[in-house]
Formats: C-alpha cells, sequence, structure tokens
C-alpha cells in the first residue's frame, strides 16, 4: 500500500532551492543535511517536496542532471495570494496569472535551476471541458 509519492527535485544549490520553495510556498523543512533537504506542507504533513544535490553520490552518475522537459504544478487554496507573493520577490513570471477553460487559475514562475513551477487554484471548467473531467470524491 502506498503511503505517499513525492517528488525529488535534482537541484544545483539545496539552499537556494530549499530557500525558494519556503519563501513561496510557506512549507517547513523537516531533514536538512546540506545535500538532502526535505520540505512538506504544514496543515499536511504527507505532501512533500524533496530536494538532492545533482552531483551527490546518491544520485546514479548517468542521471546527475538539473530537471528539464517537465514542471511541478502546485494546487493552492488561494493563487492570488501566491502569485503577489511570487511578484513583491520579483520572482520571474514564466506566465501571468489567469483562468483557464480547463479548469485552473494559475501562473508559472521558475525556480533556481529553471524548473517550472505551476501553482493552481482548482476552478469551474467551461462546459466545453466539464465532460472530460472523472467524478470522484476527492474534487
Amino acid at each position: 500500500m502506498i503511503r505517499s509519492i513525492h517528488p525529488v527535485l535534482c537541484v544545483r544549490s539545496v539552499a537556494a532551492s530549499r530557500d525558494f520553495y519556503v519563501s513561496l510556498l510557506g512549507l517547513s523543512v523537516v531533514f536538512d543535511s546540506g545535500w538532502f533537504a526535505q520540505l512538506q506542507c504544514a496543515h499536511a504533513p504527507s505532501q512533500q517536496l524533496g530536494l538532492v544535490e545533482f552531483s551527490h553520490p546518491s544520485v546514479p552518475e548517468a542521471h546527475r542532471s538539473l530537471p528539464r522537459g517537465a514542471l511541478v504544478t502546485v494546487e493552492v487554496d488561494d493563487v492570488d495570494v501566491v502569485y503577489a507573493r511570487a511578484r513583491e520577490k520579483g520572482l520571474e513570471i514564466a506566465l501571468s496569472l489567469r483562468d483557464e477553460d480547463f479548469g485552473q487559475r494559475h501562473f508559472m514562475t521558475i525556480d533556481p535551476d529553471g524548473l517550472l513551477v505551476d501553482i493552481v487554484k482548482m476552478i469551474a471548467p467551461s462546459k466545453e471541458y466539464e465532460a472530460h473531467y472523472q467524478r470522484s470524491d476527492t474534487r
């Protein structure tokens, strides 16, 4: 039985990435060895993000690179507050805050290693997209 699934990002500087995610999202640091840090959401401890120095020996040598071709999506209660925080901190905004017909209000910023971070609040989809959603108790 799965207890949790969380990404671990390969990063150039654990400290810089840790500070970025703590500052932007309010995550708590639960472990930090310098080469690895584990962050978690205070009100949902199973929601975690790991950061590992990409050149650390625990990362297989053939995979020691920075993330590319991916994005991290973080669903929040109030995307407008996080957007204001990102702008206040002078973070690069890759996609301005907007509502999407597919049911998201979101924006994208960029972490210290160039990874896209998509900050999302779920909203009602347009009639066109509503039929694409599978109904469940988790929505």
